[in-house]
């Protein structure tokens, strides 16, 4: 086991999704010494059923390892998450029935935000989440840990040009719908229902001028009040039920 493709997953959420993904290597559970549940047992006897070890810990040392007290009691020691080819995601939603859906993220640099956007996105039927090389977080055990475990089952690839993805999609028959505040159309009367890729930028930038330039076409989300903007993750949020509300009526 070589340490560097590696990480710490904490919390009994990801923990918990880890296992039911079965994506990841599982090589140890640690358990907090002095800190024990009716999840947190119920997980060591997953873990246990499948062979992989687990220690007990205190939880100064559980802490250490994780480099957060957010762990909630449990973490375990496993292979790094399973990022997915481009090319391969794109080939396997394409062929299937039924019109793709994928989410283009730039600029979204807070772990936080992502682990958010990335657990509606699972709940919504989002079929590939994609992220820049740069201008990104990365999936991260933080991530996993805010999105609830979403992250452990979504299909997340990473690309070293963002546009140049945009192209391909779009040549392939996808729509590029991309979000953005000061969009005359409001998203509640946009066609949503085709083949679409979703592009969300940061709060604090939004979408960078050139990833802007290949939407299709922008989308706003009408708002009141004296604020200037949503939180990224609840404006995708938004905006991926709103696609899941169109589509659902278009098939009823």
């Amino acid at each position: 086991m070589d340490d560097a493709n590696t990480e710490i997953l904490f919390g009994i959420h990801p923990l918990y999704e880890a296992l039911r993904a079965n994506r990841r290597n599982i090589y140890e559970v640690y358990l907090a010494q002095d800190k024990t549940s009716a999840r947190i047992s119920a997980l060591a006897a997953e873990a246990q059923s499948r062979g992989i070890p687990i220690l007990n810990l205190k939880t100064s040392r559980l802490e250490a390892l994780v480099k957060s007290g957010a762990h909630q009691g449990i973490a375990a020691k496993v292979s790094s998450y399973p990022l997915e080819p481009f090319i391969d995601i794109w080939q396997s939603t394409a062929g299937r029935k039924g019109k793709p859906f994928w989410l283009l993220l730039d600029n979204i640099l807070d772990p936080q935000n992502l682990g958010a956007i990335l657990r509606t996105a699972l709940c919504v039927g989002v079929d590939a989440v994609v992220i820049p090389k740069d201008r990104s977080a990365s999936p991260t055990p933080a991530v996993s840990k805010a999105s609830a475990g979403a992250l452990e089952h979504i299909r997340l690839t990473r690309v070293t040009n963002l546009v140049r993805t945009l192209r391909q999609l779009k040549e392939n028959g996808m729509w590029i719908i991309g979000l953005d505040k000061k969009a005359n159309q409001s998203v509640y009367t946009a066609d949503l229902t085709g083949s679409i890729g979703l592009l969300l930028g940061g709060e604090q930038k939004g979408l960078r001028p050139l990833v802007k330039k290949h939407s299709d076409f922008l989308v706003s989300i009408p708002q009141l009040g004296p604020l200037d903007s949503l939180n990224a993750s609840v404006a995708g949020a938004v905006v991926m039920y709103e696609v899941l509300r169109q589509r659902r009526t278009a098939n009823s």
